[in-house]
């Protein structure tokens, strides 16, 4: 398992599920998705789960892929954020058919958490 925790380098699908804590330890939610763009290759965006019990009430928060910052020894993602500032993020249904190439919305997600593109 050593070496599993040293790569650099993981697969998409190994990021999903990973925990995302914030500074004080608190458990914020789960990678649910990772945003590629295909034409630079880059993460973008990830999706976080948040809140609900047994997927009830849960909200999916983008975030800009560079407030994540991952830590070995959590586990997990650590970004600077409280809950209380995800209560009013923007949020994405569940099921929705969401447009990731909206420039618009990108733009909002960015400003929301201050962050350059």
């Amino acid at each position: 398992m050593a070496a599993e925790t040293k790569r650099h380098i993981i697969p998409a699908d190994e990021v999903q599920g990973t925990p995302v804590f914030n500074r004080k330890g608190d458990r914020l939610g789960t990678v649910r998705k990772v945003m590629i763009d295909k034409s630079s290759g880059a993460v973008v965006f990830t999706l976080m789960s948040f809140g609900g019990f047994l997927g009830i009430g849960e909200k999916f928060h983008p975030l800009p892929w560079g407030v994540l910052k991952y830590d070995r020894d959590k586990g997990g993602y650590l970004v600077d954020l409280d809950k209380e500032v995800l209560l009013d993020a923007p949020v994405i249904e569940r099921d929705a058919d969401f447009q990731w190439a909206d420039d618009a919305w990108a733009n909002r997600i960015y400003e929301y958490y201050k962050v350059q593109r």
